[in-house]
């Protein structure tokens, strides 16, 4: 039996926004595909305090982080490729300290992609370079001198995964934030495709767009890249990036304290992301703040889990903002085109499985209250408005909406965190009379197919005779 179509809307509100002149439809063809939303352990050693907690914090920790259907349910988990050097708030290990040297099991981040994947099954896996050992350049802090080299060492990391650890890594990237190197780009593509992992895709730069512009001057690394990620992008991207038709992500943002505040950021880049960028995946820095608070960018990520000695951790309003999104679509589904700008402040996506499935997200976060810490937010307004969303399409039918609801804190009102509403049916209905107007907005109940008259409880068929009634569903 067929499931039937659910129509969900996610609200993230800082003001007020009731679901005039918004059409929602699949009609004229879909937008891009939505991959994911996702976090980073590493960059570097934000989960170190996370592995030491005890049973069963440890696993409530990671349930709300991964589980689907539970908290975050995250869909993408990126990881610091261990080299050996400080990369911001500490130190991963190598799997190759040097030449002839292979371990893979030093660190955690195994450990960690094996719990993620213990509960998602299809949770996606990258891994990114921040630093290499020093042999890698041969003395030199540089490693794309011997491209070989380099590729050899990566590609090893990847290899390693499966055979010690049976985790498939879906996306590989180039050097955290840094210059990026064609050549290497295209060793490392030809690398990949030589020991038949074909399937592993090549994420650049991790830095700016810049790298986009290479691309459109050179196909050969055109086909080398599968991904273009680019850091803190403010939700913008450029012409050259858009004209490459390769998958655009936000492949490290949010870099926020986790209070009201960060939710905020949170809230309104997973959607702005894609509406003013095109960018179908979002990847927060860091997963969780599981690293001493003195540090640099201490509390910056998802949720806090810094006290292993306690057993203490905080869930923090991002892991409710990243629900929104995550806990009502999946890697597949597409974005349609009817996205964009509330008219006072705010934004809206919606997503379908193309099966029938309607997700709405709508967030109106003001400026004071989303700051990001990196990049530079312009001033913006968002003052209370209505929305009214008009069903086209496949959706026309949907006669059910299940609605989900947070309200970040200010200084007047309390937090509503990933509240369920209760749920809307009916069928909104009209009625004409020759033409001209007898009821219209009328939500009823059901029947879902039917038909209505007017006239006295005791009328019989045959005084119909010449009085025609069209019931029509809107």
């Amino acid at each position: 039996m067929a499931a039937l179509p659910v129509f969900s809307v996610s609200v993230l509100l800082l003001g007020v926004c009731r679901v005039t002149g918004y059409t929602l439809t699949d009609q004229g063809g879909l937008g891009r595909e939505f991959d994911g939303i996702g976090a980073v352990s590493g960059g570097g050693a934000t989960s170190r305090l996370l592995v030491n907690y005890p049973e069963p914090q440890r696993s409530r920790i990671l349930d709300y982080l991964f589980k689907p259907n539970f908290g975050a349910s995250l869909q993408i988990l990126k990881v610091e490729i261990g080299g050996d050097a400080q990369s911001t708030d500490g130190t991963e290990p190598s799997h190759m300290h040097y030449p002839d040297d292979q371990n893979y099991f030093r660190g955690y981040e195994w450990w960690l992609m094996k719990e993620a994947k213990k509960r998602n099954p299809n949770i996606k896996l990258a891994g990114l370079p921040w630093a290499f050992p020093g042999w890698i350049g041969r003395g030199k802090n540089w490693p794309y001198d011997f491209p070989d080299v380099t590729a050899y060492y990566v590609v090893s990391w990847i290899i390693g995964a499966k055979q010690y650890h049976d985790l498939d890594i879906d996306y590989v990237g180039i050097w955290n934030e840094r210059p990026f190197d064609v050549k290497y780009i295209k060793v490392l593509r030809h690398t990949l495709d030589r020991l038949d992992l074909v399937n592993v895709g090549i994420i650049a730069a991790d830095g700016n767009w810049d790298i986009a512009h290479d691309m459109v001057v050179d196909p050969y690394l055109n086909d080398a890249l599968q991904i273009i990620g680019a850091h803190y992008p403010g939700t913008q991207t450029v012409q050259d990036a858009i004209t490459t038709g390769k998958k655009l992500w936000a492949s490290e943002d949010y870099s926020t304290f986790n209070d009201e505040v960060g939710g905020g950021c949170w809230a309104r880049i997973l959607n702005q992301n894609y509406v003013n960028g095109n960018m179908t995946s979002t990847i927060s820095w860091n997963l969780v703040a599981s690293y001493y608070e003195q540090l640099p960018f201490g509390l910056e990520g998802l949720m806090t889990a810094q006290e292993p000695w306690s057993g203490n951790y905080v869930v923090s309003s991002p892991i409710w903002i990243t629900a929104h999104t995550t806990q009502f679509t999946q890697p597949g589904w597409f974005y349609l085109r009817t996205v964009g700008h509330l008219e006072k402040g705010g934004s809206y996506v919606a997503l379908t499985d193309r099966l029938g499935n309607l997700t709405i997200i709508i967030e109106t976060m003001s400026h004071d209250h989303s700051v990001c810490i990196r990049p530079f937010l312009p001033k913006f307004n968002v003052s209370s408005q209505n929305a009214t969303f008009q069903l086209d399409g496949q959706f026309k039918d949907l006669k059910t909406l299940q609605v989900w609801h947070s309200k970040l804190c200010t200084n007047t009102t309390k937090p509503a965190l990933f509240q369920k509403m209760s749920p809307i049916t009916g069928v909104n209905a009209y009625g004409l009379l020759n033409g001209n107007p007898l009821w219209k907005d009328v939500i009823t109940a059901g029947p879902d197919h039917g038909w209505a008259a007017i006239g006295t409880s005791s009328f019989e068929f045959a005084q119909f005779d010449n009085f025609i009634i069209e019931a029509k569903v809107q």
